[in-house]
């Protein structure tokens, strides 16, 4: 997977590194994992003892002192492996982020050395029924009461929040200015009264559940808003830029090891005189497929130089391009593995068709194709907009 262009020896030593916990765990892991109905408690305690799941975050906390370059290589070369960890793109890389470079000091303290070493566990709730994939039309509140934060509102597709110790709410307060509502986050506690879950019935086999939030006069504490509230919105796209990198590095893991098992395949299945991979109608589709990763991964690669750099702006249109060409690369990827064994390709055993579904996510959430194509139309092509 290692791109030696890009890539230096120490993350080309941490990809050798992950590949081999991941291979120590595999699809048929968390195949089992969704089957029990429990989660991926042994694979996350030891990718944090091996100091993989804060990689990104301070040192002073207990981090490696890397960046979104070195998170993102870990998720997916788990992915690569067929045993992602879904929570890696909302606790350390979202949550951990945004607390990194917007958090008090107390904040800090409090949470991330846990989320460093992955001891506590951080959900993002930012998505509402009504909403959609338009942010500006949250109707989540959070009015002031005293010193106290009291928030309204629901929230919906959020996941693991039965696992994490806290939910990162994007909520909306006045501006006592202008009178208009403003993005802020606010760290809300599992058990906090007032602040209720459902979990939503999904077709998706994965470790990690989905729920509907419902946040009834939540009553929190001043220190619970995170970082200013007048830097909301900064703050926010600080936690979606490296979400949109780390469902790229989600997607290009799937994509990665649906290509493997077809290769495997391939290279030893034979029906005539020479394997199936021989032929040309199975060859060149596959060859096309891993092309299409590359250039996925390299634009991923580039997003998490960017953010890492602190060039917010340069790193937002390549993180909206990384996700929209992993996604892509991904589902076309895995039809082509399923395509590739035929009827096996459909079975238990070989463990590709459940991919079908979970490749789509990354074309759908966080944000849909379509809105980064608005996205790039937009500020990349300066086109006006119609919404």
């Amino acid at each position: 997977m290692s791109n030696p262009v890009i890539e230096t020896e120490e993350h080309r030593a941490l990809r050798d590194a992950v590949a081999a916990l991941g291979k120590r765990y595999g699809r048929d892991y968390v195949t089992r994992v969704v089957a029990e109905g429990t989660h991926t408690d042994e694979l996350w305690a030891e990718a944090a003892k091996l100091g993989y799941l804060g990689v990104n975050l301070p040192e002073e906390y207990g981090g490696g002192g890397g960046g979104i370059v070195e998170l993102s290589l870990v998720l997916e070369e788990l992915g690569a492996a067929g045993c992602p960890l879904l929570m890696m793109v909302v606790s350390p890389a979202i949550c951990g982020t945004v607390l990194a470079r917007f958090g008090t000091d107390e904040q800090k303290r409090a949470w991330l050395p846990g989320l460093a070493d992955g001891s506590r566990k951080m959900a993002f709730g930012i998505t509402e029924p009504d909403a959609g994939s338009n942010s500006h039309r949250i109707t989540t509140t959070a009015r002031k009461d005293g010193s106290d934060w009291v928030l309204n509102g629901r929230k919906v597709f959020i996941s693991g929040v039965d696992i994490a110790d806290a939910t990162l709410i994007v909520g909306r307060t006045e501006d006592a200015r202008t009178g208009r509502l403003k993005p802020c986050l606010f760290i809300v506690p599992r058990e906090t009264p007032g602040f209720d879950r459902s979990p939503i019935a999904m077709e998706l086999a994965a470790p990690e559940k989905q729920f509907e939030l419902t946040l009834d006069e939540v009553r929190l504490p001043a220190e619970a808003l995170v970082g200013d509230e007048d830097a909301g919105l900064l703050q926010l796209f600080a936690g979606l830029n490296p979400e949109r990198i780390m469902t790229a590095a989600f997607a290009l893991g799937m994509g990665g090891y649906a290509l493997g098992r077809a290769l495997d395949y391939a290279r030893t299945r034979q029906v005539w005189k020479e394997p199936i991979g021989a032929h040309q109608a199975v060859a060149h589709p596959l060859a096309q497929a891993h092309i299409e990763l590359e250039l996925a991964r390299l634009m991923m690669q580039k997003a998490a130089h960017l953010y890492d750099a602190g060039d917010d702006m340069g790193a937002g249109e390549a993180a909206n391009m990384a996700k929209y060409a992993a996604a892509e690369a991904a589902v076309h990827a895995v039809d082509q593995a399923v395509h590739t064994l035929g009827g096996n390709g459909l079975t238990q055993e070989y463990g590709l068709a459940s991919l079908i579904t979970a490749a789509r996510v990354a074309r759908i959430a966080p944000v849909s194709r379509e809105m980064i194509l608005n996205f790039v139309s937009h500020q990349s092509l300066g086109l006006p907009k119609s919404y």
